[in-house]
């Protein structure tokens, strides 16, 4: 199989389950009509059920930002090599809004619970061939407990793109990634600061100097290029330039990996990183996540290894156990490190409540992560 830049077989496609193939179609239909999804009851119950007590019910809004700033190529036209001199992002913003006693966790077009200076702000990147909403029960429980969650859906990774791909593997499109989050975060700054934007939802809701980056799979290898990596980006922009500006203080790395292409480095910022991967991981190899951990040589570094799970079920919900404990731990993690938060017990005896599941490291990593079996790279059902 033929492999990518960033370590990882280039067709990443998820295969589903019957009902995961409806929820994948109402997906990929509503993100071409840009109408709302909301996931089930029985998802959101999870959240509410299985991690810390919600603060907040969840407001769902969408917004549009055009990036005129660069010319990229777009991997979704033939020939590839065509250059796009806009970058249209179309953006999901779930934030807090007034708990609801019963019915759906989400409430499309909700007014925001008001809080003076607003709220932290998590960025989102999702992973190839899906779209924010497949990690809706995640990204609720961040929602939920207080952070204004912004994720934007990358023009050629969505399942609509990937399925009109032209001739072409639009996964390479990953590149122009990073500098979509910057523009994202950029915009809702913005629009946050001012009330005459197009995203009146976000009004005051967003406390600048409390920004967590995240993401998963593809998603994470864009978020470890714009937090950590010190070369150039496809407009010959340095990485570190990308981030200048932007005070982020807290970075989430589930099952990502770096471009070997780039070198890696920490930040004189040292914002805490979270890193969360799975020893069986078959499609994206605990080994990659490994080397991101240690290039990075800062103190203030965690990694969860999941002991049996695949690649995305902790992160949308369809592997409960292991859902339970991530949605959990980056809740007190982005606690710690956006809300300068005290708990009881540390960040790594709290990952460590979920002995079955994970097992938490901070420093250096055990045996159990350094020496985990070699699997054959493929990205079937998981």
């Amino acid at each position: 199989m033929r492999r990518a830049r960033y370590g990882r077989p280039v067709q990443r496609r998820r295969f589903p389950n019957k009902l995961n193939v409806f929820r994948l179609a109402i997906i990929t239909t509503l993100a071409l009509t840009g109408a709302t999804v909301t996931p089930t009851i029985a998802q959101a119950s999870r959240v509410h059920q299985l991690t810390e007590t919600p603060l907040f019910s969840v407001g769902l809004a969408r917004c549009t930002f055009v990036d005129h700033s660069r010319t990229v190529l777009n991997y979704s036209k033939a020939p590839f090599k065509v250059l796009s001199t806009s970058r249209t992002l179309v953006t999901e913003i779930r934030y807090p809004t007034a708990l609801v006693a019963s019915g759906p966790v989400e409430v499309a077009g909700a007014p925001p619970a008001t809080q003076s200076g607003g709220y932290p702000m998590v960025v989102f990147a999702h992973g190839y061939d899906v779209t924010p909403d497949t990690y809706a029960p995640l990204l609720d429980a961040w929602a939920q407990a207080g952070f204004v969650v912004v994720s934007p859906f990358f023009p050629d990774e969505t399942p609509s793109a990937v399925a009109a791909q032209p001739g072409t593997d639009t996964e390479d499109d990953l590149a122009n990634e990073p500098a979509d989050l910057t523009f994202v975060t950029n915009a809702v700054l913005q629009a946050s600061a001012n009330n005459t934007s197009n995203c009146h939802i976000v009004s005051g809701l967003v406390e600048p100097t409390e920004i967590a980056l995240a993401g998963h799979s593809d998603g994470a290898t864009a978020v470890a290029m714009l937090a950590f990596d010190h070369g150039v980006d496809p407009q010959g922009v340095n990485y570190a330039d990308l981030r200048a500006g932007i005070d982020y203080r807290s970075v989430i790395i589930m099952s990502g990996a770096e471009d070997k292409s780039q070198s890696y480095a920490d930040e004189a910022s040292h914002p805490p990183l979270l890193i969360i991967h799975s020893l069986v991981d078959r499609c994206n190899p605990i080994r990659n996540d490994v080397k991101l951990y240690d290039d990075i040589h800062q103190t203030n570094k965690w990694f969860l290894a999941l002991r049996s799970a695949h690649h995305l079920p902790p992160f949308d919900g369809d592997d409960l156990p292991a859902f339970t404990a991530v949605a959990a731990i980056t809740i007190r993690f982005l606690q710690m490190s956006l809300q300068a938060a005290t708990p009881s017990n540390s960040l790594l005896a709290y990952g460590n409540q979920f002995p079955s599941v994970a097992r938490m490291y901070s420093g250096a990593l055990g045996a159990t992560v350094l020496h985990a079996p070699k699997l054959r790279e493929i990205c079937g059902p998981n």
